[in-house]
């Protein structure tokens, strides 16, 4: 059996010319922008143009391009390797929401690769309409053009699964032993951020990044622990959830406390870990007298990591055709998240 599995992720302008069409197709989607057309189209445009010099500024700082797709690719031969003995032949393809290689390419390779199977696993472990949910409708819509009719399941989220959790609390605990040569750490689990609105419209986002936070601290056993859950990457006019990391490593500079900042909804080192976390956040954290700074790297292809990924595939493939599921293979949303997919088919 000839097996695709497809990899979901957010990806990123590749040189300074494609900043701007990036940012485009960002804002341009429905998922971001609920506006109907030709407003948003308007809205993209204009919010592109505005935010591209800034943009590519911020990109210049890392090389030029953000560095996603290649640290994707690492993690689809890893993965690929982790499936290989289990009967039968597995291939990766990358499908990028924003940039190339974008989904309907991704659908196009998959295609031509003759598949008994696709298996959609977004590289988002906790799911938002704003992620996996419009990596979702657009896989729907780039299959159907081009009729594209095998049996396919998916992978909706894993907030708490055993490998990542393993993953991130392997790499944590080192960086808590360094920070403790500088006082009590506080350890910030710092997560991309959402309006409020999108969460109070029933999205399980902010619920399940909080039950990563959980089971990792669970994991990491330490007495006493002093930790919180906080968001980043604010933009715009809305009110969005908190606490902010920024506001929370002004407040551990006050209370003279070093902080441990772990990317909890980040699985690859990007723009907003290499730029905002490693540059941007540690400036703010030594303006305000923070005693220590650490930053934990991405899980990326950490082992355990990569063989959680071959286990949620592993669990995809015994679901049924047309099928979203969770980690553990149902639904983990409490009902009050309308915005939930588990369980529902692709298309819904």
């Amino acid at each position: 059996m000839k097996t695709a599995v497809v990899l979901f992720n957010l990806g990123g302008p590749d040189g300074p010319e494609s900043v701007r069409p990036f940012l485009f197709n960002l804002f341009n989607d429905p998922a971001i922008i609920a506006v109907p057309q030709p407003l948003r189209w308007f809205l993209a445009k204009l919010i592109s143009s505005r935010r591209a010099p800034v943009a590519r500024k911020i990109y210049a700082s890392i090389g030029g391009g953000s560095p996603l797709l290649a640290n994707t690719g690492v993690q689809a031969r890893e993965l690929e390797t982790a499936l290989e003995h289990g009967g039968g032949e597995t291939r990766c393809f990358i499908a990028m929401r924003y940039w190339q290689p974008l989904t309907d390419a991704a659908a196009r390779a998959a295609a031509e690769y003759g598949p008994d199977r696709i298996v959609l696993l977004p590289l988002y472990p906790q799911f938002s309409t704003t992620t996996s949910g419009s990596s979702l409708d657009a896989w729907h819509n780039a299959a159907q053009a081009i009729g594209l009719k095998v049996p396919t399941t998916t992978v909706c989220c894993y907030p708490a699964d055993a490998g990542f959790v393993a993953a991130l609390a392997g790499l944590i605990r080192p960086a808590l032993d360094h920070a403790e040569k500088t006082g009590k750490p506080r350890l910030l689990f710092s997560a991309h951020g959402l309006p409020k609105k999108i969460i109070a419209a029933g999205d399980p986002y902010q619920w399940q990044v909080e039950q990563t936070a959980g089971a990792v601290v669970a994991a990491l056993g330490v007495p006493q622990l002093d930790w919180l859950t906080c968001y980043q990457s604010r933009v715009g006019p809305l009110e969005w959830i908190g606490p902010s990391t920024d506001a929370e490593i002004v407040r551990a500079g006050k209370d003279g406390r070093p902080v441990v900042v772990v990317p909890l909804a980040f699985v690859s080192e990007h723009s907003e870990t290499l730029v905002e976390l490693d540059i941007e956040y540690r400036h703010l954290a030594d303006e305000n007298g923070v005693p220590g700074y650490f930053r934990v790297p991405t899980v990326d292809a950490a082992p355990f990591f990569i063989e959680g990924l071959a286990r949620l595939v592993k669990i995809s493939l015994a679901s049924a055709d047309g099928r979203l599921a969770s980690g553990n293979g149902g639904r983990i949303c409490p009902a009050r998240f309308g915005k939930c997919r588990c369980d529902l088919p692709l298309a819904a």
